[in-house]
């Protein structure tokens, strides 16, 4: 096992510096930078652009640089705690994610938590019960949750919200508390907020889930493994939860490579729709300023999240299924 980990982060090297290489090019692709957007939106407008200011931070950020050169400062700093600075918000990039990594994270949590307490009973509930009204109806549910999007479900909660409670239920926060430090007025305000993101963010998630737990079970209990189970006179809740369950549990083990840059990134589109004070719209403008030290530096982050991921979820799935191994061999 530590051979394998040891490889596999030896791996994992490569792996980011080729992402990293690749993020860079990608970003530095458009014609124009960050600078001469900006300059163009302020001409735009009627005003003068501090040019002096403009010339400094392009010196001081390497723009006069080969883009080798600024590919190296900008992958070294990054492996030294240092993202890089936005020019958008004229801070460090640490600073402009600070509390809205937390409140993506805390979000994406409470989401991730809300999906696994209703999808695993209602897939258990609805494999042990295939073809009953209950299983007809909670994958009608389930189905529904799949099929509308949840920007368009953040969009009909915010209608009926308003023409019926004349509620606005939009942001993570009351407006009061945008920019001020964390209190406990401005947490119970985001404790207020939360269900409502939680519940349509997590309504697909849910749906999704349940379906392939329903699915990865039935395949388990036809095996003959669970059928001998029972006849040797093994209760049927233990011999469920003991054999098909385990092993129908791969597949969300392996959903961990995923989940993990979920957990950062959180749901971009609802999250504009719905004014979040997330890292998705945060993530969103960036790109769209060409604001490329942010935008890459949390790219490359969520990069090494889903390598991460893939590895806990491998080193897991070793322990969980013992058909699987970490390193094949030929078999006599």
């Amino acid at each position: 096992m530590l051979r394998y980990i040891a490889r596999r982060i030896l791996i994992m090297i490569p792996t980011l510096l080729i992402t990293s290489a690749l993020i860079f090019t990608v970003m530095q692709l458009p014609p124009s930078d960050y600078f001469e957007t900006y300059v163009a939106e302020m001409a735009a407008q009627g005003e003068k652009a501090d040019m002096s200011r403009v010339e400094f931070l392009k010196k001081e950020y390497g723009f006069d640089k080969p883009l080798i050169e600024r590919y190296f400062l900008w992958v070294t700093g990054f492996v030294q705690g240092d993202f890089g600075y936005s020019f958008e918000y004229e801070m460090p990039v640490s600073d402009v994610v600070g509390e809205r990594l937390a409140l993506t994270v805390l979000v994406s949590f409470c989401t991730i938590l809300m999906t696994w307490v209703i999808a695993f009973p209602i897939g258990i509930y609805s494999a042990t019960h295939q073809y009953s009204w209950g299983d007809y109806g909670l994958t009608f549910i389930g189905l529904i949750g799949i099929a509308v999007p949840h920007f368009l479900l953040a969009l009909i909660f915010m209608y009926f919200a308003n023409v019926w409670f004349g509620l606005s239920i939009g942001g993570l926060m009351d407006p009061i508390y945008f920019n001020q430090p964390m209190s406990w007025a401005k947490a119970q305000s985001i404790l207020a907020h939360l269900w409502i993101p939680v519940l349509i963010i997590g309504a697909g998630g849910t749906g999704s889930m349940v379906r392939a737990i329903r699915a990865n079970l039935l395949d388990e209990l036809q095996k003959q493994y669970y059928i001998t189970a029972k006849a040797k006179g093994l209760p049927p809740g233990k011999a469920l939860v003991k054999y098909p369950l385990r092993m129908s549990l791969n597949f969300f083990v392996s959903h961990i490579g995923d989940v993990l840059p979920s957990i950062v990134s959180g749901s971009e589109l609802t999250a504009v729709v719905l004014s979040l004070q997330t890292t998705g719209p945060l993530l969103l403008r960036a790109l769209q300023s060409q604001d490329m030290y942010l935008a890459g530096s949390f790219l490359l982050f969520l990069s090494c999240l889903t390598v991460v991921g893939v590895l806990i979820s491998d080193i897991l799935l070793g322990f969980l299924d013992p058909r699987i191994r970490l390193q094949g061999g030929r078999t006599k």
